[in-house]
C-alpha cells in the first residue's frame, strides 16, 4: 500500500475565471492564478522552490511560465497528460514535496483555447501507422449512450431523461459560480430539444471550450501550518494510463472505463476509503460529456452498476443530495481549458472544504464535522484510449 498519505498539503489556491477570455494572454493568466494562490499563502515567487506547469497548447517549455513570472533560474517542468495535465502538475509538486527535494512548490495549469486553432472536435494526432483515424470527442463519447441503454436495458425516454438531469443539474451549479463560463440555469425542456450534436448527444450534453489557468502551492504536511490554518491535506494522487486498442476493439465495454477503476481502487486504498458515496463530502469528476458523469458515478463507486441513472433521476448526486457531485459547475458550465481544469477541481473542494464557497457551500461539511474528505476525477483521452487521474483530499490529518 502507498505511504504517501498525508505527506504533503496544499495551503494556497487561485483560479482565474472561465471562459471566453480575448482580452487576456496566456501570460496574464499565469499571473493572476499564481498571484492569488501566492498571496492566499503569504508568499511571494521567490519563496517557492520548484514549478510545475501543466498545458496542452498554451506553452512548449517551463519558459512558458518562468518569462512571465520572472522566474530566475529555478525549476520549471512542462508536464502533459491530456485533460488531466493540471493534475498531473499537483502530482508532479506533491511528489517532489513529500520527497524532500523541495520544501515549497507550485503547480499550475493554464491553457488559451478560445483564441487558438483547436476546435474542440477533430484534433492533431501524432504519426502513427495509419490505421488509427480522427473522429469527433462528441461522436465518440456519444457511444457510452447507446453502450449503457443496450447493457442496461434503458429506452431512450429514459435515458434522455437522464442525461438531460446531468446537464440541469451542472449548469444550476454553474448559474451559482461567479467564475463559471455559463452562469444561467437552463430548463429541461430547452436541454431536451437542443439540437443534436453526435449520435444522442445534443447541444447541453456537451462541455465548452474555455480559457482559464488555475494554480496551488504544496508544503509538507508537517510545514503547511506555516502558511495556513486551514490546510487541505493530499491522502491520495493516482494515475492510470490503460493499454489502448480504442473503441472500436471487439471486447470494449463502454459502460465503463478500466483505467478509472484501476485508479480509484489505489487511491480508494491509500486514503483509507472502503464506503466512497457515504465517506465523501463531495466530488468534481469529469463531466466532458453528460453520459460521461453517469458512466463516472458507477466506476468510482457512488453508484451500484447499472444503477446509477436511478441516483441520477432521485437527486443524490445534486447540491443537497447525499453526495453532490460537480457542484461548481464541472467541465459542462464551468469550462473546460484543458490544461487547468484538474486543478480547478482541487480548487472547488478547497472552498468547499474550507466552508468559503459563498452561495453554493454544501451544508455539514469540513472541519468539525463527519465529512472532511473530496474527490476529484480527471479523464484524459477518448474511451479505450484514455488516462485518469484522481485525488482525495481532507481537511484533517489521519
Amino acid at each position: 500500500m502507498s505511504t504517501f498519505k498525508d505527506r504533503s498539503a496544499i495551503v494556497g489556491m487561485g483560479c482565474t475565471s472561465f471562459g471566453d477570455l480575448w482580452t487576456k494572454s496566456t501570460d496574464d493568466l499565469l499571473l493572476e492564478a499564481s498571484t492569488a494562490a501566492l498571496d492566499s499563502a503569504g508568499l511571494s515567487i521567490g519563496d517557492i522552490d520548484a514549478f510545475w506547469l501543466g498545458t496542452t497548447r498554451s506553452g512548449s517549455s517551463g519558459l512558458a511560465l518562468s518569462r512571465p513570472l520572472k522566474i530566475v533560474n529555478k525549476p520549471v517542468t512542462r508536464v502533459e497528460n491530456y485533460c488531466a495535465t493540471g493534475s498531473e502538475a499537483l502530482r508532479g509538486a506533491a511528489y517532489a514535496v513529500a520527497s524532500g527535494a523541495v520544501n515549497i512548490a507550485m503547480a499550475i495549469g493554464v491553457e488559451k483555447l478560445k483564441d487558438s486553432p483547436h476546435a474542440g472536435l477533430v484534433a492533431s494526432s501524432v504519426f502513427d501507422d495509419g490505421t488509427t483515424m480522427d473522429t469527433t470527442a462528441p461522436a465518440l463519447f456519444g457511444a457510452l449512450v447507446d453502450a449503457y441503454q443496450t447493457k442496461y436495458g434503458l429506452d431512450d425516454q429514459t435515458m434522455r431523461e437522464v442525461l438531460t438531469h446531468i446537464a440541469w443539474k451542472n449548469h444550476d451549479n454553474g448559474a451559482r459560480n461567479p467564475r463559471a463560463q455559463f452562469r444561467k440555469s437552463v430548463a429541461k425542456e430547452m436541454i431536451s430539444a437542443a439540437p443534436v450534436v453526435a449520435g444522442k448527444l445534443r447541444l447541453f450534453d456537451c462541455s465548452g471550450m474555455a480559457d482559464g489557468a488555475a494554480a496551488a502551492i504544496v508544503v509538507r504536511t508537517e510545514d503547511a501550518e506555516r502558511f495556513t490554518d486551514r490546510p487541505l491535506y493530499i491522502k491520495a494522487l493516482e494515475v492510470a494510463a490503460g493499454p489502448g486498442g480504442g473503441a472500436v476493439k471487439p471486447d470494449a465495454d463502454l459502460t465503463s472505463f478500466p483505467e478509472v477503476v484501476a485508479s480509484v481502487k489505489r487511491a480508494y486504498a491509500c486514503a483509507g476509503i472502503d464506503r466512497p458515496a457515504e465517506q465523501l463530502a463531495v466530488a468534481e469528476v469529469h463531466d466532458c460529456f453528460t453520459p460521461t458523469e453517469l458512466v463516472l458515478m458507477e466506476d468510482l463507486g457512488f453508484a451500484e452498476r447499472g444503477k446509477g441513472w436511478r441516483d441520477v433521476l432521485d437527486g443524490r448526486f445534486d447540491a443537497g443530495g447525499d453526495l453532490p457531485v460537480n457542484v461548481d459547475g464541472g467541465l459542462k458550465a464551468f469550462g473546460h481549458p484543458v490544461g487547468a481544469s484538474g486543478l480547478r477541481m482541487i480548487y472547488e473542494c478547497w472552498l468547499q472544504l474550507r466552508g468559503e464557497a459563498n452561495e453554493r457551500q454544501i451544508a455539514d461539511i469540513g472541519v468539525g464535522t463527519q465529512r472532511t474528505r473530496a474527490l476529484t476525477q480527471n479523464l484524459g483521452g477518448p474511451p479505450g484510449d484514455c488516462v485518469s487521474f484522481v485525488s482525495i483530499l481532507g481537511v484533517e490529518r489521519g
